[in-house]
Protein backbone atom coordinates (compact mmCIF):
# COMPACT_ATOMS: atom_id res chain seq x y z
CA UNK A 1 0.00 0.00 0.00
CA UNK A 2 1.37 3.40 -0.97
CA UNK A 3 1.78 6.11 1.64
CA UNK A 4 -0.53 8.50 -0.19
CA UNK A 5 -1.35 10.37 3.02
CA UNK A 6 2.27 11.54 3.11
CA UNK A 7 1.43 14.02 0.33
CA UNK A 8 -1.43 16.35 -0.43
CA UNK A 9 -0.74 18.04 2.90
CA UNK A 10 -1.19 21.57 1.57
CA UNK A 11 -1.55 23.04 5.04
CA UNK A 12 2.01 21.92 5.78
CA UNK A 13 3.16 23.35 2.45
CA UNK A 14 1.71 26.75 3.37
CA UNK A 15 2.86 26.62 6.99
CA UNK A 16 6.46 25.58 6.32
CA UNK A 17 6.81 27.96 3.39
CA UNK A 18 5.44 30.82 5.49
CA UNK A 19 7.82 30.07 8.38
CA UNK A 20 11.00 30.06 6.29
CA UNK A 21 9.92 33.00 4.16
CA UNK A 22 9.09 34.94 7.33
CA UNK A 23 12.53 34.10 8.78
CA UNK A 24 14.20 35.34 5.61
CA UNK A 25 12.05 38.48 5.57
CA UNK A 26 12.80 39.27 9.22
CA UNK A 27 16.53 38.91 8.57
CA UNK A 28 16.66 40.93 5.34
CA UNK A 29 13.77 43.42 5.55
CA UNK A 30 13.78 44.16 1.78
CA UNK A 31 13.30 47.78 0.80
CA UNK A 32 14.73 48.37 -2.66
CA UNK A 33 13.66 46.66 -5.90
CA UNK A 34 16.82 44.56 -5.82
CA UNK A 35 16.12 43.55 -2.23
CA UNK A 36 12.67 42.37 -3.23
CA UNK A 37 14.00 40.52 -6.27
CA UNK A 38 16.52 38.55 -4.21
CA UNK A 39 13.93 37.86 -1.53
CA UNK A 40 11.31 36.87 -4.12
CA UNK A 41 13.70 34.46 -5.82
CA UNK A 42 14.47 32.78 -2.51
CA UNK A 43 10.76 32.61 -1.64
CA UNK A 44 9.98 30.91 -4.96
CA UNK A 45 12.63 28.29 -4.22
CA UNK A 46 11.14 27.64 -0.76
CA UNK A 47 7.59 27.28 -2.10
CA UNK A 48 8.74 24.87 -4.83
CA UNK A 49 10.64 22.82 -2.25
CA UNK A 50 7.80 22.39 0.24
CA UNK A 51 5.24 21.83 -2.53
CA UNK A 52 7.12 18.66 -3.45
CA UNK A 53 7.98 17.76 0.12
CA UNK A 54 4.38 17.78 1.35
CA UNK A 55 2.09 18.62 -1.57
CA UNK A 56 2.71 16.82 -4.85
CA UNK A 57 5.90 14.71 -5.37
CA UNK A 58 6.47 15.65 -9.02
CA UNK A 59 10.06 14.40 -9.08
CA UNK A 60 9.12 10.99 -7.69
CA UNK A 61 6.31 10.61 -10.22
CA UNK A 62 8.61 11.69 -13.05
CA UNK A 63 11.22 9.07 -12.13
CA UNK A 64 8.72 6.49 -10.86
CA UNK A 65 9.54 3.93 -13.58
CA UNK A 66 13.28 4.09 -12.98
CA UNK A 67 12.89 4.13 -9.20
CA UNK A 68 10.56 1.12 -9.20
CA UNK A 69 12.96 -0.85 -11.37
CA UNK A 70 16.10 0.16 -9.48
CA UNK A 71 14.62 -0.11 -5.97
CA UNK A 72 11.71 -2.60 -6.21
CA UNK A 73 11.30 -2.94 -2.45
CA UNK A 74 11.05 0.78 -1.70
CA UNK A 75 7.75 2.64 -1.50
CA UNK A 76 8.74 6.11 -2.67
CA UNK A 77 5.27 7.48 -1.95
CA UNK A 78 5.99 7.01 1.75
CA UNK A 79 7.27 10.34 2.99
CA UNK A 80 10.38 8.88 4.63
CA UNK A 81 11.54 7.66 1.22
CA UNK A 82 11.12 11.08 -0.32
CA UNK A 83 14.73 11.68 0.76
CA UNK A 84 15.94 10.35 -2.58
CA UNK A 85 19.65 10.81 -1.95
CA UNK A 86 19.35 8.72 1.23
CA UNK A 87 18.19 5.74 -0.83
CA UNK A 88 20.25 6.33 -3.97
CA UNK A 89 23.50 6.66 -2.00
CA UNK A 90 22.75 3.55 0.01
CA UNK A 91 22.36 5.06 3.47
CA UNK A 92 20.52 2.96 6.03
CA UNK A 93 18.38 3.86 9.02
CA UNK A 94 16.49 7.07 9.63
CA UNK A 95 17.04 9.51 6.76
CA UNK A 96 16.99 12.44 9.20
CA UNK A 97 20.23 11.19 10.76
CA UNK A 98 22.28 10.39 7.67
CA UNK A 99 25.38 12.54 6.94
CA UNK A 100 23.66 14.50 4.17
CA UNK A 101 20.70 15.49 6.33
CA UNK A 102 22.96 16.51 9.20
CA UNK A 103 25.12 18.57 6.83
CA UNK A 104 21.92 20.06 5.40
CA UNK A 105 20.71 21.21 8.82
CA UNK A 106 24.11 22.70 9.64
CA UNK A 107 24.21 24.64 6.36
CA UNK A 108 20.65 25.95 6.78
CA UNK A 109 21.34 27.12 10.33
CA UNK A 110 24.65 28.71 9.33
CA UNK A 111 22.97 30.37 6.36
CA UNK A 112 20.27 32.01 8.48
CA UNK A 113 22.90 33.04 11.05
CA UNK A 114 24.96 34.67 8.29
CA UNK A 115 21.84 36.33 6.87
CA UNK A 116 20.97 37.83 10.25
CA UNK A 117 24.51 38.96 11.08
CA UNK A 118 24.99 40.55 7.67
CA UNK A 119 21.68 42.40 7.87
CA UNK A 120 22.60 43.96 11.22
CA UNK A 121 25.74 45.46 9.68
CA UNK A 122 23.98 46.57 6.51
CA UNK A 123 21.08 48.13 8.41
CA UNK A 124 23.42 50.25 10.56
CA UNK A 125 25.29 51.37 7.45
CA UNK A 126 22.06 52.33 5.69
CA UNK A 127 20.97 54.41 8.67
CA UNK A 128 24.16 56.47 8.51
CA UNK A 129 24.39 56.34 4.69
CA UNK A 130 27.85 54.83 5.02
CA UNK A 131 29.55 51.84 3.45
CA UNK A 132 29.08 48.46 5.17
CA UNK A 133 32.61 47.14 5.72
CA UNK A 134 32.51 45.52 9.17
CA UNK A 135 31.40 42.13 10.46
CA UNK A 136 30.74 39.74 7.59
CA UNK A 137 31.07 42.63 5.14
CA UNK A 138 34.75 42.70 6.10
CA UNK A 139 34.98 39.03 5.08
CA UNK A 140 33.20 39.22 1.71
CA UNK A 141 31.26 41.82 -0.24
CA UNK A 142 27.97 39.94 -0.62
CA UNK A 143 27.33 37.94 2.57
CA UNK A 144 23.54 38.13 2.26
CA UNK A 145 23.55 36.54 -1.18
CA UNK A 146 26.08 33.97 0.02
CA UNK A 147 23.67 33.17 2.88
CA UNK A 148 20.74 32.62 0.51
CA UNK A 149 22.87 30.29 -1.64
CA UNK A 150 24.04 28.31 1.39
CA UNK A 151 20.48 27.87 2.66
CA UNK A 152 19.19 26.70 -0.73
CA UNK A 153 22.09 24.28 -1.16
CA UNK A 154 21.42 22.94 2.33
CA UNK A 155 17.82 22.18 1.37
CA UNK A 156 18.97 20.45 -1.82
CA UNK A 157 21.09 18.03 0.21
CA UNK A 158 18.08 16.70 2.11
CA UNK A 159 15.30 16.95 -0.48
CA UNK A 160 16.44 17.45 -4.09
CA UNK A 161 13.65 17.94 -6.64
CA UNK A 162 13.58 18.66 -10.35
CA UNK A 163 12.20 22.22 -9.94
CA UNK A 164 14.67 23.20 -7.21
CA UNK A 165 17.63 21.60 -9.03
CA UNK A 166 16.72 23.67 -12.08
CA UNK A 167 16.05 26.80 -10.05
CA UNK A 168 19.25 26.67 -7.97
CA UNK A 169 21.82 27.52 -10.69
CA UNK A 170 19.43 30.07 -12.19
CA UNK A 171 19.04 31.79 -8.82
CA UNK A 172 22.80 31.79 -8.30
CA UNK A 173 23.15 33.65 -11.61
CA UNK A 174 20.38 36.04 -10.53
CA UNK A 175 22.22 36.80 -7.28
CA UNK A 176 25.52 37.32 -9.09
CA UNK A 177 23.88 39.79 -11.47
CA UNK A 178 22.12 41.60 -8.64
CA UNK A 179 25.43 41.83 -6.78
CA UNK A 180 27.16 43.34 -9.82
CA UNK A 181 24.35 45.85 -10.25
CA UNK A 182 24.56 46.82 -6.58
CA UNK A 183 28.31 47.29 -6.90
CA UNK A 184 27.86 49.63 -9.85
CA UNK A 185 25.49 51.70 -7.72
CA UNK A 186 27.91 51.62 -4.79
CA UNK A 187 30.77 52.85 -6.97
CA UNK A 188 28.61 55.78 -8.10
CA UNK A 189 27.68 56.61 -4.50
CA UNK A 190 30.96 55.97 -2.66
CA UNK A 191 33.53 56.28 -5.46
CA UNK A 192 37.12 55.46 -4.54
CA UNK A 193 36.11 54.25 -1.09
CA UNK A 194 34.17 51.36 -2.59
CA UNK A 195 36.86 50.67 -5.20
CA UNK A 196 39.40 50.25 -2.38
CA UNK A 197 36.93 48.01 -0.58
CA UNK A 198 36.65 45.84 -3.71
CA UNK A 199 40.43 45.55 -3.90
CA UNK A 200 40.81 44.30 -0.34
CA UNK A 201 37.64 42.22 0.15
CA UNK A 202 36.68 39.11 -1.86
CA UNK A 203 33.27 39.09 -3.52
CA UNK A 204 31.91 35.66 -2.61
CA UNK A 205 34.29 33.39 -0.70
CA UNK A 206 34.74 34.84 2.81
CA UNK A 207 38.23 35.49 4.05
CA UNK A 208 39.02 34.91 7.70
CA UNK A 209 42.19 36.98 7.83
CA UNK A 210 42.04 39.65 10.50
CA UNK A 211 41.42 43.02 8.91
CA UNK A 212 43.03 45.74 10.99
CA UNK A 213 40.55 48.28 9.68
CA UNK A 214 37.58 46.21 10.84
CA UNK A 215 35.79 47.41 13.92
CA UNK A 216 33.51 45.17 15.93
Amino acid sequence: MHGDSAYGLWTLVILNSAIFIFFAFSFTKPKTKMDWRSFGAFSAFIVALFTEMYGFPLTIYFFSGWLAEKYPGVDFLAHENGHLLHTILGFEGNAHWDPLHIASNVLIILGFFLLSAAWNVLHKAQQTRSLATTGWYARCRHPQYVAFIIIMFGFLLQWPTLPTLVMFPILVVVYVRLAKREEQMAVKEFGDEYLRYMETTPAWVPTFKINKSETV
